[in-house]
């Protein structure tokens, strides 16, 4: 047994156990080797605090454009019987043979007068040399298998030159090999929010291309545009876990680059997983707006070459993450001895407390040592700290009352942000967003941003989710995360005025700390019973649903009253012909007018226009239609103000005597057949007639009526 034991390399375990970064397969490998190479250009573009720009290259080569440009001539098949695809097959001759014989056995035939007997089989030839009729059977099926594959063929593997570049910092000459070289090295070991954790993104594609195509991974960086491009070349040690540097020099930089470009060459499958591809740079570029994104594909037929541009909206870059210290309620007995561990032995406990955990001050670290008891003291210091004495304190910070830590850690993409990126990649109707305060989960603090957005083509009928954590798009696994729960099983939609069915609805969160609670190794989704996340979720999400309820309210309103203008100007030519035939009947039949003597010479005069073609039927329309549209504009500005019924008899005396009534019935019936005429009559003269009608008639051409 002894002879057995050996120790593995973080390579070597990584290597054998690659789904845990999310190379399960060729096309995950793929989608996985993208994304971890265009988050590593972001991180570099923001530490250089400039607007991100990144490109994406993707070609792809064939088995034998694959093996041509590795100097390999391919295998040219001699022994079909070697190759699974011959076998394959073979077996596919041998199945489609079996199943036309039992179609014959059961499939009886007509006999020659019409009788229901099988006609007589045709005879087979008997075979020669012995051979019986299954071998026959079989060569067949072996003739029929080889004759797809007279042509030499290299399988159905497809390789990928994956090219990602950034206009980040850059990367010092000398620490190239140790940055991609090493696994589970980098520089994000620390207490902040950052787009990854385990420093495997371009360690893990460099192992998958050693995997799939044993070919290096090829480094061109440059920290400033004025100093020489630093060119790598470079495999990995897997049992050392050490990079082996195949070419390191300077060259001269022509172009003035600043920044890295990181190509690898690796097997992976374009038809699956193309649509995650480009899914996850659509959402990048929602979330990250202040970003330009090219990508270009590249193939063997060159029809089904396409480039894509998501532009740069946004020039609000989010800070930087700032690293903290960690909070009490957070730390575990393993954690707690490692920061021991790496201050002096000499220190004094109550200055560890004070200098090395958040939210504890120098009087409170005091009493917090007093409260431990007779076995602390303000001496006592961490190396002393052992064994119960340490479970001693671990209990005490998991039990005392601490400061919740502070979110000004944590960078969150921003309300601005967010909202510009749904505008841009989805062109919603409605947009609205909000913003939680900072919360706790186990020590660690988090902000949930939420968009919710209403109509657009872009998204499915439905509730359509976009999930986010720490900037970062998640696109696997959604039925299980905590914002698909959310949003599709504890939001009443209806309420809002929202149909959850029909209408088009994108449910955008973003969720940054410095811990996220991912489930599975893939960092794919976080769990619903991460309980104060769900909380801040379900009022986010709640919060913007009432902003879109009231925006949609009053798109309601104005579709109403967009609709009644309509219907009104419809009604205009029938009321002005009607009340042209009012007023021209009185003046024919010269009725006495009631009232004062200014209100009987006011109406006469109005009488002695219309019979005298002053005021014809098309003036009191277009009276009438500026009246819509200024009624129009004086609802807008106060909806809750409506306009007084005044009854216009004293303004038109005798407008509406029966004899008049019975002379207008056939104008209003031919318009409205199978509508009430006395109702409709009464909505024109009663209702649609305001006083300010009639104060507008009193004009026609500048000339007083």
């Amino acid at each position: 047994m002894a002879d057995n034991f050996r120790v593995r390399s973080p390579a070597e375990f990584f290597a054998e156990n690659k789904n845990i970064a999310g190379f399960d397969n060729d096309g995950r490998s793929l989608y996985t080797t993208v994304r971890e190479l265009v988050e590593n250009g972001l991180d570099a573009a923001e530490a250089a605090e400039v607007l991100p720009s990144i490109r994406i290259r993707l070609e792809e080569l064939r088995g034998k454009d694959f093996q041509a440009r590795l100097g390999l001539g391919g295998i040219v098949r001699r022994d079909f019987s070697m190759y699974k695809d011959f076998h394959e097959q073979r077996k596919l001759a041998q199945g489609k043979a079996a199943a036309l014989r039992r179609k014959k056995r059961r499939a009886p035939n007509v006999g020659p007068e019409g009788t229901s007997e099988p006609a007589d089989e045709p005879q087979l030839e008997a075979p020669s040399d012995g051979a019986t009729l299954e071998t026959c059977t079989d060569e067949a099926a072996t003739a029929d298998a080889g004759a797809g594959v007279d042509e030499p063929q290299s399988g159905d593997a497809q390789f990928f030159i994956v090219s990602v570049q950034d206009n980040g910092t850059g990367i010092e000459h000398e620490r190239i090999p140790q940055m991609f070289g090493i696994v589970l090295a980098g520089t994000k070991y620390s207490v902040q929010q950052s787009r990854g954790k385990f420093g495997l993104g371009s360690k893990m594609a460099l192992l998958w291309s050693k995997m799939s195509t044993g070919l290096p991974i090829r480094i061109c960086s440059s920290t400033d545009s004025r100093q020489p491009l630093s060119l790598c070349m470079l495999d990995i040690d897997i049992a050392r876990n050490k990079p082996r540097v195949l070419v390191h020099k300077k060259i001269e930089n022509a172009i003035g680059f600043r920044g890295t470009e990181v190509s690898v060459t690796i097997r992976g499958n374009w038809k699956t997983y193309r649509t995650y591809i480009l899914q996850y740079l659509r959402h990048m570029a929602i979330i990250t707006p202040y970003a330009e994104f090219f990508f270009s594909y590249r193939g063997p037929i060159a029809s089904k070459n396409f480039d894509l541009y998501f532009a740069r909206r946004s020039d609000c870059v989010p800070p930087q993450p700032t690293q903290v210290k960690h909070h009490p309620s957070s730390v575990n007995q393993l954690v707690l001895q490692q920061l021991m561990n790496s201050v002096p032995a000499s220190t004094k406990l109550i200055d560890f407390l004070a200098n090395e955990l958040s939210s504890i001050s120098r009087d409170y670290a005091k009493r917090l040592v007093c409260e431990l008891g007779c076995s602390f003291s303000e001496e006592t210091s961490v190396a002393e700290v052992k064994g119960n004495m340490l479970r001693h304190l671990l209990e005490l910070l998991r039990q005392a009352h601490f400061l919740p830590p502070s979110g000004d850690c944590l960078s969150p993409a921003g309300e601005y942000n967010l909202r510009l990126g749904i505008i841009k990649e989805l062109s919603p109707e409605i947009v609205a967003t909000h913003t939680e305060p900072v919360g706790v989960l186990d020590g660690h603090p988090f902000i949930v941003e939420v968009g919710v957005s209403f109509g657009g083509a872009k998204v499915k009928p439905g509730i359509n989710v976009f999930r986010f954590a720490n900037r970062i798009p998640l696109l696997f696994e959604g039925g299980n995360d905590v914002v698909t729960r959310t949003a599709t099983k504890l939001i009443p939609w209806t309420n809002y005025k929202i149909n959850p069915i029909t209408d088009r609805v994108g449910v955008f969160c973003s969720i940054v700390s410095t811990r996220c609670p991912f489930k599975g190794t893939g960092k794919e989704y976080i769990g619903a019973d991460a309980e104060p996340i769900q909380k801040s979720v379900r009022h986010a999400i709640m919060q913007c649903c009432q902003q879109l309820r009231i925006k949609l309210v009053r798109k309601s309103i104005q579709q109403e009253r967009q609709e009644r203008k309509k219907r009104l100007s419809k009604y205009v030519p029938h009321v002005a012909r009607a009340i042209h035939k009012v007023l021209l009947a009185m003046a024919n039949h010269m009725e006495v007018l009631d009232g004062t003597s200014r209100e009987k010479d006011h109406g006469q005069s109005l009488l002695a226009k219309v019979q005298a073609g002053l005021i014809s039927e098309s003036v009191i329309g277009e009276h009438l239609m500026r009246h819509v549209a200024e009624t129009e504009v004086e609802e807008h500005q106060d909806s809750k103000k409506g306009v007084a019924q005044i009854d216009l008899s004293h303004v038109y005396p005798g407008i509406l005597p029966p004899a008049v009534q019975s002379l207008l019935r056939p104008s209003f019936k031919s318009a409205h057949d199978d509508a009430n005429i006395d109702d409709i009559f009464r909505l024109h003269f009663l209702d649609t007639q305001k006083a300010s009608t009639a104060a507008r008639l009193g004009e026609c051409d500048g000339v007083p009526i």
